[in-house]
């Protein structure tokens, strides 16, 4: 088991994180598995998009805003993050990616991030490689 840090510095945003992912299965794997990221928070999630045009990151935010607003007036958890909590459950708090000969089998345009809903704060994500 090992664990990254990620610093977010805006309340929503999507990090990417596959050069740290990368790293780990190089330097921690036997060559052939499968890689777990996992996050222990309830107001983040790890998802698998494409990492070429920042456009996707900006619309996939964009959409689950309009569609899960922070102030919707039928939230009742006092602390104004109910819309955090629920795209957390939405985007899902793991992702296994294959890897083979130490590299990531991601596809051409593929990146991991971590979706930062309820910023900026520094969150842990657990890495496996087995």
């Amino acid at each position: 088991m090992y664990a990254i840090n990620v610093s977010s510095s805006q309340r929503e945003e999507m990090i990417d994180i596959t050069a740290e992912a990368a790293k780990f299965v190089r330097e921690n794997s036997d060559g052939e598995g499968v890689l777990t990221l996992f996050t222990q928070h309830t107001t983040c999630g790890l998802t698998i998009n494409e990492n070429a045009d920042p456009d996707v990151k900006s619309d996939m935010l964009g959409f689950l805003k309009r569609l899960i607003p922070q102030y919707e007036p039928a939230f009742r958890h006092f602390e104004h993050n109910s819309d955090a909590h629920i795209k957390s459950s939405l985007v899902g708090s793991s992702v296994s990616v294959p890897y083979e000969e130490w590299k990531l089998l991601l596809g051409r345009w593929q990146g991991i991030y971590l979706c930062e809903f309820d910023g900026p704060r520094e969150r842990t994500i657990l890495m496996t490689a087995k």
